[in-house]
């Protein structure tokens, strides 16, 4: 059994940042892509950043050049480091990470952008 710890979210002023992280627990024989989606409220949810097996990253337009992610494989960990945060990143942030060949998802974690 594989279970997702997310932490980090919380509420932030414009400009400020926040870091969220997730950690995979239980028996891990193969650790591959991950990533970070948003769910914000009235929108459908949306791919805000990947890494794959290998450490290449992509990113959704709107985060560009503010948000980083990085894995950290000896925690089994994937990190988004968010940065010069606007209010419309306020949304439920999940992060998903595919292990054993099975795509596990975080149950979300809430980040506020307001002043």
């Amino acid at each position: 059994q594989v279970q997702l710890v997310e932490s980090g979210g919380g509420l932030v002023q414009p400009g400020g940042s926040l870091r969220l992280s997730c950690a995979a627990s239980g028996i891990i024989r193969s650790l591959n892509a991950m990533g970070w989606h948003r769910q914000a409220p009235g929108k459908e949810r949306e791919l805000v950043a990947r890494i794959s097996t290998f450490g290449s990253t992509n990113y959704a337009d709107s985060v560009k050049g503010r948000f980083t992610i990085s894995r950290d494989n000896a925690k089994n960990a994937v990190i988004l480091q968010m940065d010069s945060l606007k209010p419309e990143d306020t949304a439920v942030y999940f992060c998903d990470l595919w292990i054993n060949n099975i795509n596990y998802w975080g149950k979300g974690t809430l980040v506020t952008v307001s002043s």
